[in-house]
This record gives C-alpha cells, sequence and structure tokens, in this order.
C-alpha cells in the first residue's frame, strides 16, 4: 500500500514537471508592437523567433513599452489610455487597465516600483503601482487660460531619485514629480520654457532633460544636478527656422544618439542630422542625408548611427560613422521603416517595416540582413534589457 502511494506521488510529481515551462532567463526577451491589430509579439533575440502573439491591447497607434528592473515583466502604454502588463515568461497580459483617454507614453521609476503615464485626456500625469496596477497618484496638468480643460502632457521621463520630468504642451511648462519621500509626490515647476514642447529626453547619465519645442526654434534644457538655475535654451536654431518647412513626422527625440561627446540631433523638416558637442550643446556640425530623419540610433559602442527618415523616404536607413560623420551605407531595407533597436552588445539590429510586414535583423558591423520575421503593420520594438537604462 505504502509502495502503492509513493509510486503515485512519484508519477503525479513527473506529470507536474512535464507540464511546467522549462526555466530561462529573460535578458534575451522582447516586445514588437502591431499597431493595426492592437496586438504584440515576445520575441528572443538570440534564435531570432517569435515566441508568441498576444491581443487585446486596443489603440497601440503610438505605443509605448517598458519593462521591470528584472526584465520579465513588459508594461504597454496605449494610445487608447490603456496600461498593460505582460508576464514574459507565462506569456499572458497578467494585468490591464484604462487610466485615462488619450496616452502619449509612459516611464518606469528608479527603484522599479512605479509607472507613470502621461495623458492627453485627461491632461496630467498618473502613477500606478509596478506589481498591482493600483493607482498611486494622480497629478493633473494646469489647466487653460479659459478652464477648459488640462494641458496635454509629453516627454515623460524617469530620472535620478526617484523622479519622474515631463513637459506640458498647451502651457509650455516642465515639471518634475518626486517620489523620493512618499507616494505624494513633491511638484517643482518650471514656466515659459518655450511653445509648445512636444518630446523630450534624459541624457544617458540621467542630468540633463532635453525638450523639443514645436511652436518655436530651440530647446529647454533642465539641468537636474542644478534644477535652481531653472530652464536654459540651447541649440536655438534648432527647429523648422525662419522658412517653415514641411514637416511629413516630427523626429522622436528619445531617438537621439550620443556619442564621443556628440549628440546626434535629428533636424525638424531638414535632410540634415545635426551634430552637438553634448558638454557645451553648441552645434559642431550637419551632416547631410537622404530624408527628414525620424530616429538617429546609436550602436552600443557608439562607432555607428543608423537613420531613418519620414515619408517619402521611409524606406531607406542610412548608416554613419560617428567619428568621421561619413555616410558609410545607404540601405533599403523595404517599405515604411519606423523603428530601429539595437541588441543590448550591438550584434544585432532589429528594425520594423511596417507596410512591409514584417521585422528584419541586421548584422550592424558586416551590414547584412540576418533575417526576418512575419508581422503586422510592426511599429516599435523594445528589448528587456531597456530596462537597465535610464530614460527607457
Amino acid at each position: 500500500m505504502i509502495r502503492s502511494l509513493l509510486l503515485s506521488a512519484a508519477t503525479g510529481l513527473l506529470l507536474s514537471a512535464c507540464v511546467q515551462p522549462p526555466l530561462r532567463g529573460t535578458g534575451d526577451l522582447g516586445v514588437v508592437v502591431e499597431r493595426a491589430t492592437g496586438s504584440v509579439q515576445i520575441i528572443e533575440s538570440d534564435t531570432r523567433t517569435t515566441l508568441a502573439r498576444l491581443e487585446g491591447f486596443g489603440d497601440l497607434s503610438h505605443a509605448s513599452v517598458v519593462f521591470s528592473r528584472d526584465q520579465r515583466y513588459a508594461y504597454v502604454f496605449g494610445r487608447d489610455g490603456g496600461l498593460s502588463k505582460i508576464d514574459l515568461l507565462t506569456r499572458r497580459i497578467e494585468h490591464r487597465v484604462i487610466q485615462g483617454g488619450n496616452s502619449i507614453g509612459g516611464a518606469i521609476s528608479q527603484d522599479g516600483k512605479l509607472i507613470a503615464v502621461s495623458n492627453y485626456v485627461p491632461g496630467g500625469v498618473k502613477v500606478f503601482d509596478a506589481k498591482t496596477l493600483q493607482l498611486v497618484a494622480d497629478i493633473p496638468a494646469t489647466p487653460l487660460a479659459d478652464g477648459s480643460k488640462r494641458s496635454r502632457v509629453v516627454g515623460l521621463v524617469d530620472a535620478p531619485g526617484q523622479r519622474f520630468v515631463f513637459s506640458l504642451f498647451d502651457t509650455g511648462e516642465i515639471w518634475t514629480a518626486d517620489f523620493s519621500q512618499s507616494s505624494t509626490p513633491r511638484i517643482s515647476r518650471f514656466t515659459d520654457i518655450g511653445q509648445q514642447p512636444y518630446d523630450a529626453l534624459i541624457t544617458p547619465d540621467g542630468r540633463y532633460y532635453m525638450a523639443g519645442l514645436f511652436g518655436e526654434d530651440g530647446m529647454a534644457q533642465l539641468d537636474l544636478w542644478h534644477p535652481e538655475r531653472g530652464v536654459q535654451r540651447v541649440l536655438g536654431d534648432y527647429g523648422r527656422g525662419q522658412v517653415k518647412l514641411p514637416v511629413y513626422k516630427m523626429p522622436h527625440l528619445e531617438g537621439w544618439a550620443v556619442a564621443d561627446h556628440q549628440a546626434f540631433v535629428p533636424a525638424v523638416g531638414h535632410h540634415q542630422v545635426l551634430v552637438m558637442d553634448s558638454r557645451t550643446w553648441k552645434q559642431t556640425a550637419v551632416i547631410p542625408v537622404a530624408g527628414q530623419p525620424v530616429f538617429v540610433t546609436s550602436r552600443p559602442d557608439g562607432r555607428q548611427l543608423w537613420v531613418n527618415f519620414a515619408y517619402p523616404d521611409n524606406d531607406r536607413v542610412q548608416v554613419i560613422d560617428s567619428e568621421t560623420h561619413a555616410v558609410i551605407a545607404d540601405l533599403r531595407p523595404g517599405p515604411a521603416v519606423l523603428h530601429m533597436e539595437f541588441t543590448a552588445r550591438g550584434d544585432q539590429l532589429w528594425l520594423s517595416l511596417r507596410d512591409g510586414g514584417q521585422v528584419q535583423v541586421w548584422d550592424p558591423y558586416r551590414l547584412k540582413l540576418l533575417g526576418s520575421l512575419p508581422a503586422t503593420a510592426p511599429s516599435g520594438i523594445f528589448f528587456s534589457s531597456r530596462a537597465q537604462k535610464m530614460g527607457y
């Protein structure tokens, strides 16, 4: 009888072990956004394969993704206000909330415990518990002069000291929200920074917050080491210039590249990449390129820059040598290159072809196509290694 019970128990344990997914890490996983179908693919860079496809994310027309510190969970920010938490190991949606009416992105806090979402509707920032997606704080943005609505919020990033930094499009402000002491943030406001900040970035060391201005030329810079100095104007000629050129797609500032004490910036409305000294923030050079650049993406070692373009040149990608500023390759991956992402150590470059229905994987050293994966109108590509970077 005892022997029979032991055999039954052993058999049960064996069967249980058989149905459990194999143990694995998450460091080579990522997410591809399929914007037209409200779905995402979980991808594995090591084998260049798709592991799963998940649906039910709503409007992903302007989606972005951040990752938990252990790189197991991905948080997807949808344009319709949806905030979704994906378990990359079990390959399912663990939580999903509709936190606003029109969202434009989000960030994860320095300690990985808070998720912040920036909203157009209602204007402001909402902050959630990263485990449960329960609301922790609601930060309404400044109402417009007529009181009709709050300002739209853009350029939300995480910053050192358990802070979030963001810009107010309609009222021309930069705010910092400090959560280092409690779940009730300390808000610092910087007003009159310029007209219509449309996007922003934080430098890799977390010191400078840079907001691009749509309503006028130049950029607004906040030194987070010395916020008492207020917001400074840098790169005064950055923008569309005195002659307002047609802008087919505004460049994403988080696509800036910083390499060898240089910042490489997509020019607005011009067929140029601007070069700044990242210590003085003064322009030092201009690199002519094939079209209006959208992303200027640096290989992790800083030696190469990969640039994609707005319509009608969005079938091209150019590769620039960061030292000589020479265009060393002019590639034609296919129609509508939307996004590019390097693996953490730079051995692969992944890019999405929205109108080509695929994601391509390139060897950035040999400049050769390694393979492709089918995808439905793919846009953003996000690897879990972003979890260890500021501003991502």
